[in-house]
């Protein structure tokens, strides 16, 4: 097995979760990592070797074999495409850049080049996903009809939450589908197999101001916040947003995305509607798939191993009865991709590219000027 030299930019949460998923899989040493602030002192906590304020400095001299991509949106395109110019493999969080231009930019430099790419849809990898899947490439769904679910959180309930995702300028125009309807429509299509040709979309912003912190948030814990501490900032990103969307079987989906459900940290549904039976997959419920049946007992199915598919039981390291979850996703991911480096072959695995991070850049898009021009957008091939 390949020993990779690793590098990471970026240290919010996703940049930490990244590296603590690429410790589990062995083969692969973190050499440094890359901050705009703190970055030393970062890589001290983390017990990197490196810490870098500036990713060129750190490409330059570390020469990583894989870079991982987990900054602000706005600096995606930039130090992937920095990256690929020095010859290294690139992960890259998603949404893939901040608007479609610079994701087809990306994706066709990545081909051109034959550099090797991933986007880090997580949500893939849970194992009654792959299940799923599974299930509906062998046909026991019969013809799928019908597609629903959503994604609901609360860490924008608050007009005193804040975000660089809230500036367009940063995250892109759209905010709640960008950042986790991405998420809902990838599942779908990808448990599916179908792709989504039309959207209708309608987008509400609950707080049209916000509070933006003039302090570090830690300088406030456990006081209000004073006039003299914000800043008041418009928002015209969406904190809500509902889609209808066509298919091209012929199948109907819609999703509801929300950043302001009080109570939600984290949830994300899917359910399925076939010709045979139906499925019905949450991750507040991770381990376990629903299949709905009309002339018998429905079922669940369980995370084990022993009884799954062999494209779930790739997701899974523990027996049955033994929790899998989200930080998982990560390692499971990061495993098939780190694997398809080393071969050289993306065929057969169950990752998202750059061509699949340009494709929901390209839903987005349709989705915005859906709910600005309040009419069915077709998505752009």
């Amino acid at each position: 097995m390949k020993k990779f030299r690793a590098c990471v930019a970026g240290m919010g949460f996703v940049g930490k979760a990244h590296i603590e998923a690429l410790r589990r899989l062995g083969n692969v040493e973190v050499v440094a990592l890359c901050n705009t602030s703190d970055a030393q002192a970062k890589a001290d906590a983390l017990c990197v070797p490196k810490g870098y304020s500036d990713f060129r400095e750190m490409l330059d001299k570390e020469k990583p074999d894989v870079v991982h991509v987990c900054t602000p949106n706005d600096s995606h395109y930039e130090i992937s495409m920095y990256a690929m110019g020095r010859g290294c493999s690139v992960i890259c969080e998603k949404p893939l850049t901040r608007t479609l231009d610079e994701a087809k930019r990306l994706a066709d430099y990545a081909k051109t080049h034959r550099i090797m790419n991933a986007v880090n849809f997580n949500c893939r990898y849970y194992p009654q996903i792959l299940q799923a899947k599974a299930m509906v490439r062998a046909g026991e769904l019969g013809e799928i009809r019908t597609m629903h679910g959503g994604y609901l959180q609360d860490w924008l309930f608050l007009d005193t939450d804040y975000s660089w995702r809230l500036e367009p300028e940063v995250s892109g125009e759209s905010r709640v589908f960008a950042d986790i309807g991405s998420h809902w429509i990838d599942l779908a299509e990808t448990v599916s197999g179908l792709k989504a040709t039309e959207v209708l979309a309608d987008f509400s912003t609950f707080h049209k101001t916000r509070k933006k912190p003039l302090k570090p948030i830690a300088s406030f814990s456990g006081m209000a916040l004073r006039p003299e501490d914000y800043e008041e900032r418009d928002i015209t990103t969406e904190d809500f947003c509902t889609v209808l969307f066509r298919f091209e079987n012929g199948a109907r989906g819609s999703c509801t995305l929300s950043q302001i459900f009080a109570g939600r940290k984290n949830q994300i549904q899917l359910s399925l509607s076939g010709s045979k039976c139906s499925l019905f997959w949450s991750s507040d419920d991770s381990n376990e798939l629903w299949i709905g049946h009309r002339e018998t007992f429905n079922e669940k199915a369980a995370k084990d191993p022993s009884i799954l598919a062999p494209q779930a039981r790739f997701a899974i390291d523990y027996p049955g009865g033994h929790v899998e979850g989200y930080p998982d996703t990560f390692k499971h991911g990061f495993r098939a991709m780190y694997a398809a480096i080393e071969s050289g072959q993306t065929e057969g695995s169950d990752f998202a590219t750059f061509e699949d991070g340009l494709r929901k850049m390209a839903i987005c898009e349709a989705v915005v000027q859906s709910a600005h021009t309040d009419r069915w957008v077709a998505i752009e091939e």
